[in-house]
């Protein structure tokens, strides 16, 4: 396994794999690597010849009052998992290398997709989700590109942006991968006192009850998403930031539950914001 820090190197190997009509699968992080992003690896390695990860903490999609400095890092580990899970090279530039000091262009979607769910709260994430991952696509060109379902409103703008730029790149979403007691894999989980992490359960919780009353019959999005918002609420360490039920694909609000809603929420733990969701199948 390759560890490229230099863009030109990137290039250089993919043209190389590409000459030889290899498939190039991208595997976008922000590092501190754990078993949701090792299953991404592993299905871009089981899809694709050659498999890319890039690990970068990108400073484009945070505010200055989130967690960027405090976000968690360890890419020796990083470096592990990936060659555990057969990736052929990690991209680990510096934040010099991906933007110019005067940097000044974006990529956003001016739709109202970015303004639902997490943006409403987190107004400059999605830019910055966008502009990097174009940055990587411009860099990596792969066949396909793999991400979690857990981000799910991201997943679809990518798709979007994909579609609306004629990028021709593939994009896989791969299922939520959780904990033993259901708490959804996050590098923010590491945040989380022992008395927070017991907390958290409540978001997988209430997962599963809106999974329950929806295969029960129910197709009220308010009557589920209350419901849903009952049980959180009743874990004293946690506040809602949202729980909607949305359409899976433009991320509008819907008042009937059907195939392809998307039930997705925010819920801070003490300081630690964390997101889930399921899509009705």
């Amino acid at each position: 396994m390759t560890v490229a820090t230099k863009i030109s190197e990137v290039r250089q190997q993919v043209k190389d794999w590409k000459r030889n009509g290899l498939t190039v699968g991208l595997v976008p992080t922000m590092g501190y690597l754990h078993e949701g992003h090792a299953s991404l690896i592993k299905t871009s390695v089981e899809h694709c010849d050659k498999t890319v990860v890039s690990v970068f903490l990108n400073p484009t999609q945070f505010a200055p009052n989130e967690d960027l400095e405090s976000y968690p890092r360890d890419f020796d580990n990083d470096k592990k998992l990936c060659e555990e899970m057969g990736a052929d090279l990690v991209f680990h530039p510096e934040v010099s290398e991906m933007y110019d000091e005067d940097s000044s262009t974006f990529v956003e979607i001016l739709s109202d997709m970015p303004k639902q769910l997490c943006g409403k709260t987190r107004p400059i994430h999605f830019r910055g989700v966008c502009t990097v991952v174009s940055k990587l696509f411009n860099i990596v060109t792969p066949d396909k590109a793999f991400f979690g379902e857990k981000d799910a409103q991201q997943l679809a703008i990518i798709r979007k942006m994909v579609k609306d730029m004629s990028y021709g790149i593939e994009i896989i979403g791969c299922p939520i991968v959780r904990e033993s007691d259901g708490l959804a894999k996050s590098s923010r989980n590491t945040y989380l006192s022992d008395e927070e992490r017991k907390a958290a359960l409540c978001l997988s919780k209430a997962v599963n009850l809106g999974k329950e009353i929806i295969a029960n019959g129910e197709k009220n999005a308010e009557t589920v998403i209350s419901k849903m918002k009952e049980l959180i609420n009743n874990e004293p360490l946690a506040k809602i930031d949202y729980v909607e039920a949305v359409d899976g694909v433009t991320m509008n609000p819907v008042k009937e539950i059907k195939e392809n809603t998307l039930v997705a929420m925010a819920v801070y733990i003490g300081k630690t914001r964390l997101i889930d969701n399921f899509s009705v199948k």
